[in-house]
C-alpha cells in the first residue's frame, strides 16, 4: 500500500520540456584512444614482474556504437598560453623530478581548489558537459525515494536518519526524492541531509534548489522548506558525523574519483604516469619502478577470475573507490543503514576507460585541463569486495541493470500516473525521459529531430546496495 500510495501521487515539480541531444557519460566506449604504448621515461631496467606474476590483467569487452558521437582531432602541439591550472601541473612534474600518476592528473583537474573542473561552475545539463539521469526526469528521484523509503521500513523506522548523497550535483535528485516522498511524514521527519560536496560553486546551487535557509550557528547548517529538513554540507564523508542510522546515495560519483591505469609492458605491469614533453606538452610514459598503486593493483587482481586474469594488457584501478567503499561499509556495519551507488561501469575488471568530455563531445584527456569532465568506468566488483573485506555485518546485493532497477520498484506505475495528467508536449517530454532511464539504444518511437533522438542508458548503468545483514535483502534486489 505504501508502495502504491507512493507511485501514483500525481503532484509533480515542473515536468522536463524538449532538451538538446542527450549525451550522457556512460555512452563513452570503456576503452581510451589514447592508450597506445607510452615509452618509459627512463631506460632503467627495474621491473614489477612480481606484480606480474601475482596479476596477470584482464577484463571483459564492451561493444558500444560511437558511430554519431564527435571525435575530435589527435592532441594539437600548437603553442598556447598555459592556463593557471596548467603551470600548477607542470610544476608539480618539475618539482617531483619526474611524472605524476594519471590518478594525481585527474584529481587535480577535476577538484584543484582554484581551477578544478567541478569548481566554480555549474557544469551540468543541456548547457554543460553533461546531462545525468537527475536532470533528464523527475522520476529518477522519485525512484530512489521510493527505495529510501522501503530501506527505513526495513530498518525499523528509525526516529532519527542521517540521509547521505555524495555528489549532489545540482541537488535535484535530493529535491525529486523530497518532494517524492513528502507524504510520509514520519519519514522525512526523520531525516537530517548530509550532502558531500566540495565545490562552493555546487554547494550555493544545492542551497538554492533546496529552498534552503541558513540557521545562526558555528557549523555550515540550513533548513530545506521543501520538507522542513536540516541540511548540511561536508566536504568528505568522514565529516559527516557517526552513530545514527545512515542511507548513503552515491549517484554518478565513483566515475569521477581517480584511477590509476597499468600497462604490460617487456618490464612486467608499469603504472602510466603524465609527463611534460617536448614543446612543454603533456605526454603519458610509463614508471620505470613500481609505484605505490601496484599494491592495489595486486589486491584487485586477487579478486579477478584466472580467465580475466589472462587477457588485457591494460588495467585500470581506483584505490580512492575501494577505500571509499570500506568506510561506507564501516559506517553501516555499526550504525546500520544502506548505501545505493548507481553509475556506468561494469561488473568486471576494467581495462582503459577513462574519458574526457567538453561540451558533450570527446576531447583529448590531456588538451586543456579543468577545461573538460574527466570520468571512467566504475569496477563494481572490486566495491563489492572491498565492502565485504571492511565488514562482516553488512551484505552486498547486485550489480543490476539500472532499467531493472527502476522497473522493479515501479517506474512504469509512475510514468502511468503522470501520463494521466499532463498535457501532449509534456507526455513526450515524459516518454523521453522514461527511454532514456530504462531503454537500451535509440528510442524506437521518436518522430522528432535525428538529433534529439533519445538515447536509453538503463542497460549502461547498474546498481549495488550494501546494507546491514540484521536488514534483511533491500528492494529491489530480492
Amino acid at each position: 500500500m505504501m508502495l502504491r500510495k507512493l507511485l501514483t501521487q500525481t503532484s509533480s515539480r515542473r515536468l522536463l520540456s524538449s532538451r538538446s541531444p542527450f549525451f550522457s557519460k556512460s555512452s563513452l566506449s570503456p576503452f581510451s584512444s589514447l592508450s597506445s604504448s607510452p615509452e618509459p621515461p627512463f631506460s632503467g631496467s627495474s621491473s614489477v614482474e612480481n606484480v606480474e606474476e601475482a596479476s596477470a590483467a584482464a577484463g571483459t569487452t564492451i561493444s558500444v556504437d560511437r558511430s554519431a558521437l564527435f571525435i575530435p582531432p589527435d592532441h594539437s602541439h600548437e603553442s598556447s598560453p598555459d592556463s593557471e591550472l596548467v603551470k600548477h601541473l607542470k610544476s608539480i612534474i618539475k618539482f617531483r623530478g619526474g611524472p605524476i600518476s594519471v590518478a594525481e592528473y585527474m584529481e587535480e583537474v577535476l577538484t584543484n581548489p582554484k581551477a578544478g573542473y567541478y569548481m566554480n561552475r555549474d557544469v551540468f545539463g543541456a548547457q554543460g558537459d553533461f546531462i545525468t539521469s537527475p536532470e533528464v526526469s523527475q522520476m529518477f528521484g522519485e525512484m530512489i525515494g521510493v527505495w529510501a523509503v522501503c530501506l527505513w521500513e526495513q530498518m525499523g523506522r528509525p526516529e532519527r536518519v542521517n540521509l547521505i548523497e555524495l555528489g549532489p550535483g545540482r541537488g535535484t535528485l535530493m529535491v525529486d526524492l523530497l518532494r517524492g516522498t513528502s507524504k510520509f511524514r514520519n519519514f522525512t521527519d526523520s531525516l537530517h541531509i548530509h550532502l558531500v560536496e566540495c565545490s562552493p560553486a555546487l554547494q550555493k546551487l544545492q542551497h538554492q534548489n533546496l529552498k534552503c535557509t541558513d540557521e545562526t550557528s558555528s557549523e555550515k547548517k540550513a533548513v530545506s522548506s521543501l520538507a522542513g529538513t536540516p541540511v548540511h554540507w561536508h566536504s568528505t564523508l568522514e565529516e559527516v558525523p557517526s552513530g545514527v542510522p545512515t542511507i548513503i546515495i552515491a549517484h554518478e560519483f565513483y566515475d569521477a574519483l581517480p584511477v590509476h591505469q597499468f600497462q604490460k609492458s617487456s618490464r612486467g605491469w608499469c603504472e602510466k604516469m603524465v609527463d611534460v614533453g617536448e614543446g612543454s606538452q603533456f605526454r603519458f610514459v610509463l614508471s620505470p619502478q613500481p609505484t605505490p598503486a601496484a599494491l592495489y593493483l595486486m589486491k584487485r587482481c586477487t579478486w579477478a577470475t584466472l580467465e580475466e586474469r589472462e587477457k588485457l594488457e591494460h588495467i585500470e584501478i581506483s584505490p580512492k573507490s575501494m577505500d571509499l567503499t570500506q568506510e561506507m561499509a564501516k559506517r553501516i556495519g555499526s550504525d546500520g543503514g544502506g548505501a545505493l551507488i548507481i553509475d556506468y561501469g561494469i561488473n568486471g575488471i576494467i581495462s582503459d576507460s577513462l574519458q574526457a568530455i567538453r561540451k558533450h563531445k570527446f576531447v583529448n584527456i590531456l588538451d586543456d585541463p579543468g577545461s573538460a569532465d574527466l570520468s571512467a568506468y566504475v569496477d563494481f566488483p572490486s566495491l563489492k569486495h572491498s565492502a565485504e573485506e571492511a565488514s562482516e555485518n553488512v551484505s552486498v546485493h547486485g550489480p543490476m541493470t539500472q532499467s531493472q532497477f527502476l522497473g522493479s520498484l515501479g517506474i512504469n506505475f509512475r510514468v502511468d500516473a503522470l501520463l494521466q495528467n499532463c498535457d501532449d508536449e509534456q507526455a513526450d517530454s515524459l516518454r523521453s525521459g522514461y527511454w532514456q532511464l530504462v531503454g537500451d539504444g535509440e528510442a524506437p518511437f521518436w518522430e522528432g529531430p535525428d538529433e534529439q533522438t533519445p538515447i536509453g542508458m538503463g542497460t549502461r548503468y547498474l546498481a549495488m546496495a550494501i546494507v546491514n545483514k540484521n536488514q534483511g535483502v533491500p528492494a529491489p534486489f530480492q
